[in-house]
């Protein structure tokens, strides 16, 4: 590109930044008095008398805003992973929601399993051969003789090849979120998201990561001596963005609708130089940039959040560079070197990296479909603008009153625990010094004994200014939704004197944050596990059993309510399944499923599917109806059944209907998939996998 071309491009960028820059400075207003608040530093705009002498700051902002970020992060990552779940859709494209052998494969005679069955049980039926039938399930199945549908035979084995899908791409989504750290870098977000009111959060992006892999060993080579061979991996990754740093399209009420949306980075020269190991930035540019210096333009709020009032060279070795995501005018594109297809209309999506007055980077909107890297969620949704309202925000006018009654009273008592003297000085000896302490001596020339010197007592309103600043402190709590219990405040009556009273007022105060974790599930978790989504269907090929037409769901206001609560619920309703009339109609393997969740339990560590349910009450079957030292029942045939003398109750075949759970449900047998008293056979047909 040409420099005339080069100085329209940063022109575009740096006007666009100055617009986003003059829009948000009532936010950045909001956000710099928020942050004092949180700190306990008095704003310029505060006014003191001048005879006020205590200059304390009660932080309760700070107690607020770190008991909600608190509660947030507990919330959402009390199980150890990300509050994202995978569904097949209800009505799935492009591959099959169940499919089933139409017909049963001649199986190859076996020797006899100590198991009492034929094989381990955990060999997979075939798979499809057609790829528009399973999706990338098909090299798993591959040379299976399916068909599309649900088995029409009881016992006839049958795949869910979009509930396969869903699992493995839920998987892969959950490994890779968990080898970038995903779950620290959102702290930071988070937190700025309780104390500023907006969280912002950039990703995926493509990310070589280093996987240390030790190979066994040649021969010939030492024994016991591995070869360290390391390899690279491209896994996506996210990262967090400072709100200082983040300057939307001032006209925008939400990242959808933004046309544009910048970040300013702060780099040093070692930072600078490391853009060189990236792809596609422009070396030469980078060079011309280190050798001009550092341009770094300090704002107004900087030297309030990094502590360096009395320090004026703050953008000392610093480099400004700006990155700018959004729309282009085609034209302009192609000027500056893209290549860019004859219909892609008027304008494009780019992403461009400017520095001074050189431009570092520009390549075309990598990802498909089309979208800005960012994801800005609120606090508290203010429905006319992108940034949210926070925690510090809403109680402002509570911490200024908290602060201005506690200086009150120290103030008082200070004046309250001393005398104050009234003293005639035409009785003393002119000269002398006025200052108290024990021994001291005033000479006194003329008039009556105690009449010269008087000390005066002021009365102790410390107590009225104390009840002004517990009234206070209530306020904050109904500003915030965040009752001072769910911080640690002692001293509770009523209700809450009890355990049960405490247990429920708990409840209630946790109920209080409904809305905020619905929000990060709306402008937070769903966009970006559906990014996730399409980067693993863009980007990753080596899992073809990913793919499928599938729903992203997050889970973070499932968590809300009350594990206890939620766990006793479920139990009461898996109950249920004892009665015969009922039992049909439960999902066992989901409820089974949201029950370890409620108890912070990985369903997919400790619950089996219903395949594997049954494989294992097929073994331990046969394991309790054998007596000790008897020798395994043949395959396929029925394990003898011990009476009440052995300790073990008498076995109820599958069709008994005077068994205590009907329909194979009784004491002591457990049925197996597929067979009519298998519960979660009924209602919709169960996968493999």
């Amino acid at each position: 590109m040409d420099e005339y071309e080069e100085y329209k491009l940063v022109g575009l960028v740096k006007s666009r930044f100055m617009d986003a820059e003059t829009g948000r400075r009532p936010d950045e207003e909001r956000w710099l008095k928020a942050y004092k608040n949180y700190r306990g530093i008095y704003d310029s705009t505060t006014q003191y008398r001048d005879n006020e002498r205590s200059k304390v700051f009660i932080k309760i902002t700070k107690t607020k805003v770190l008991a909600a970020y608190g509660q947030i992060v507990d919330i959402l990552f009390s199980q150890n992973k990300f509050p994202i779940t995978v569904e097949s859709t209800p009505v799935p494209e492009g591959i099959a929601e169940f499919a089933h052998l139409s017909q049963q494969p001649q199986q190859p005679e076996q020797e006899e399993s100590p198991y009492g069955f034929p094989g381990d049980g955990k060999e997979l039926p075939p798979g499809a051969t057609e790829a528009t039938l399973l999706a990338g399930l098909s090299n798993k199945y591959e040379g299976a003789n399916l068909e599309e549908g649900v088995a029409k035979a009881p016992n006839a084995p049958q795949i869910a090849p979009a509930r396969e899908s869903a699992r493995y791409m839920e998987k892969c989504i959950q490994d890779q979120l968990l080898d970038t750290n995903a779950v620290t870098i959102m702290r930071h977000s988070l937190f700025e998201c309780s104390l500023l009111g907006t969280g912002v959060v950039k990703g995926p992006f493509n990310y070589s990561k280093t996987v240390h892999n030790w190979a066994v060993p040649e021969e010939g080579s030492p024994e016991g001596e591995k070869q360290y061979e390391p390899y690279e991996k491209t896994v996506p990754r996210l990262s967090s963005v400072s709100c200082w740093d983040f300057y939307p399209d001032p006209s925008a009420t939400s990242i959808s609708d933004c046309e544009y949306v910048i970040e300013r980075h702060r780099f040093n020269r070692e930072q600078l130089r490391d853009l060189l190991n990236r792809p596609l930035f422009d070396e030469d540019a980078i060079k011309r940039v280190l050798d001009e210096g550092p341009n770094y333009q300090e704002r107004y709020f900087e030297s309030t959040l990094y502590n360096n009032e009395k320090d004026t060279n703050n953008e000392k070795n610093r480099y400004e560079v700006l990155e700018y995501w959004g729309i282009m005018d085609t034209a302009l594109a192609r000027e500056a070197g893209l290549e860019i297809s004859e219909d892609s209309g008027r304008s494009v999506q780019v992403n461009v990296w400017v520095c001074g007055e050189e431009v570092l980077r520009i390549v075309s909107n990598p990802f498909l479909p089309t979208r800005l890297p960012y994801y800005s969620f609120p606090f508290e949704l203010n429905p006319y603008q992108i940034f949210g309202v926070g925690v510090a925000e809403n109680m402002e006018d509570s911490q200024l009153l908290m602060n201005g009654h506690v200086r009150m009273a120290i103030d008082n008592l200070a004046l309250a625990g001393n005398l104050v003297f009234d003293i005639d000085e035409t009785q003393l000896v002119p000269g002398q010094s006025y200052d108290v302490f024990p021994g001291k001596v005033f000479r006194r020339q003329s008039g009556v004994t105690g009449t010269a010197i008087n000390g005066i007592k002021f009365p102790n309103t410390a107590g009225e200014n104390i009840q002004m600043y517990d009234k206070a402190r209530q306020l904050a709590d109904e500003q915030t939704g965040i009752p001072s219990i769910m911080h640690g405040q002692t001293g509770v009556t009523g209700t809450g004197r009890t355990a049960a009273g405490l247990s429920m007022l708990m409840s209630s105060a946790g109920l209080s944050i409904k809305t905020v974790i619905k929000n990060i599930d709306d402008f937070l978790l769903k966009p970006l596990g559906e990014s996730y989504f399409q980067w693993n269907m863009q980007f990753n090929s080596n899992m073809p059993e990913i793919h499928g037409d599938l729903e992203i769901k997050p889970r973070g206001t499932s968590a809300v309510v009350q594990k206890e609560v939620r766990s006793q619920r479920l139990t009461t309703l898996l109950q249920t399944i004892s009665n015969p009339m009922l039992a049909p109609f439960i999902k066992i393997p989901n409820l089974i499923k949201e029950l370890a969740i409620s108890q912070d339990i990985d369903p997919d560590l400790l619950v089996n599917d219903v395949n594997d349910a049954a494989i294992f009450a097929d073994i331990l079957r046969g394991i309790n109806a054998q007596p000790t030292g008897q020798e395994p029942s043949p395959a396929g045939q029925q394990p003898p059944a011990m009476g009440a003398a052995g300790g073990v109750p008498q076995t109820v075949g599958p069709n008994d209907a005077a068994a205590t759970g009907g329909g194979g449900i009784g004491v002591g047998d457990a049925p197996i998939a597929g067979e009519a008293g298998f519960a979660g056979n009924i209602g919709e047909p169960q996968g493999i996998g």
